[in-house]
């Protein structure tokens, strides 16, 4: 009986760690031994449990970031206030992994 109870405890942990199930607009990049493998899109996936480790997870919607306004002088000495908005998206996750610094 403590045999039966161990072996589907053991089960268990291998199916939490096999299944993934990635939301809507993310995208989570996927190391296996420590080197990049794949990127799994949105839905289920399964994994080599112990083997394969999601590694980065990353939003793949656009996403706002506020500047600060600032006073800038032209160049006949008048004083402008510049404000703005700059948008940025992750397009390729494993590139916003790997490729940035």
């Amino acid at each position: 009986m403590e045999v039966a109870v161990i072996i589907f405890v053991i089960a268990v942990i291998f199916v939490t760690q096999s299944v993934k199930v990635v939301p809507q607009q993310h995208a989570w990049v996927v190391e296996r031994l420590g080197k990049y493998t794949g990127t799994l899109m949105p839905g289920l996936n399964f994994l080599i449990p112990f083997v394969d480790k999601v590694a980065y997870k990353h939003l793949l919607k656009e996403v706002p970031l506020d500047i600060p306004s600032q006073v800038c002088i032209t160049r006949d000495n008048t004083q402008l206030q510049v404000d703005g908005i700059l948008y940025f998206q992750v397009t390729d996750a494993m590139r916003a992994s790997y490729g940035s610094s």
